[in-house]
């Protein structure tokens, strides 16, 4: 009878996607030389596991056997260490001496957790997680820096926060641009208090005539227009002129004798037709 719980004994977790019965993955653990590692940093190497380990085996079998191999868990969308590993050992006792040894203790300031293994298969090394990580680092609701900080769930529940302050703010910055002050009374039209304004990049100014006078004279076309209407008038006085000075030089019995003379005329014209 023991009184406290062995230390190298397998614990009651077992891989919901292998297809094997219960009791032959029990098989599988008490003959297996693997060991799972967990609650690794994402920064620990390769090479810190592995000095860790080796000196588990040394001590074991007496120098023969040691570690055979070391899987670095990865994540599975970036490829990147997410924090277990698989240790494989040449002997099951070497196994069972570092999981008596070795878990519970610190490596890269964090205590590890190591567990027998019944065999590792490729696929293994990648997590499981929706986000590509660990599952338990899905549902982590505390700030681990050694992990990658928040859990993904806490990461996409700030990233919802933050997207919900940043649409907060915009909407503020240019709901602005609809409240126009009046002026002194500081009235606002948004508050459907102020004065409604007009749109002043398509507000046009009414010209009066004068202006539109004022141009029209400038261009050059109406001044040749004009220049030619002077023309045209000053010829027509010319002519009007002429004739009244025509008629300023005849005098009165000049213009009685002419009327006499055509009077004559028209007489010998009635008589030639008679």
């Amino acid at each position: 009878m023991n009184v406290c719980e062995p230390l190298d004994t397998p614990s009651s977790y077992r891989d919901a996607q292998s297809n094997a019965s219960q009791d032959a993955q029990y098989n599988s653990l008490m003959s297996s030389s693997t060991l799972y590692v967990g609650n690794l940093s994402f920064f620990t190497t390769e090479e810190q596991i592995y000095e860790l380990f080796a000196k588990c085996a040394s001590s074991a079998g007496g120098g023969a056997g040691g570690v055979k191999r070391i899987i670095m868990g990865l994540d599975r969308n970036n490829k990147t260490p997410c924090g277990f590993a698989f240790v494989e050992y040449y002997t099951p006792t070497e196994a069972r001496e570092a999981l008596r040894y070795v878990s519970g203790t610190k490596l890269d300031e964090r205590i590890i957790r190591c567990d027998l293994d019944p065999g590792y298969k490729e696929g293994r090394q990648f997590g499981r997680g929706r986000s590509g990580g660990q599952v338990r680092d899905e549902h982590r609701a505390e700030y681990d820096p050694g992990r990658g900080g928040w859990g993904h769930k806490a990461r996409e529940a700030e990233r919802l926060r933050q997207e919900r302050e940043r649409e907060a703010q915009q909407t503020a910055v240019y709901a602005d641009r609809t409240q126009i002050p009046e002026g002194a009374e500081d009235e606002w039209q948004d508050e459907g208090r102020g004065v409604a304004v007009e749109d002043e990049g398509t507000k046009k100014r009414g010209r009066s005539e004068g202006e539109e006078q004022d141009e029209e004279e400038e261009n050059p076309r109406f001044r040749s227009k004009l220049e030619e209407a002077d023309e045209e008038e000053g010829e027509g006085g010319e002519e009007t002129g002429a004739e009244e000075e025509d008629t300023e030089g005849v005098t009165f019995e000049e213009v009685a004798v002419k009327d006499g003379d055509e009077d004559d005329d028209e007489e010998d014209g009635d008589e030639g037709e008679a």
